[in-house]
């Protein structure tokens, strides 16, 4: 398997697991578990509340540092291999 093919795959492997992350948090945390979360509180604030309301959105923001990060460092492997 040639590099291009190893660079994409990999590319894609970072996106599958960032998005099922974000998905599980927005859906997941802000949807489904919404009332069994809501029997803790953060700051006077209920956590499934939380979660759909602000929790979703800084998730959002983190793992596209995390996505940024991943791909700098994907980016100097393969330039290095040329």
């Amino acid at each position: 398997m040639n590099n291009q093919n190893t660079y994409w795959k990999t590319n894609l492997k970072y996106l599958v697991i960032l998005l099922s992350i974000w998905f599980t948090v927005t859906f997941g945390f802000g949807i489904i578990l919404v009332d069994t979360l809501n029997q803790f509180q953060i700051g006077g604030f209920k956590i499934g509340f939380w979660f759909a309301q602000q929790g979703a959105i800084y998730v959002f923001v983190i793992l596209i540092f995390i996505y940024i990060f991943l791909m700098n460092r994907l980016d100097q492997k393969f330039k290095s291999d040329k």
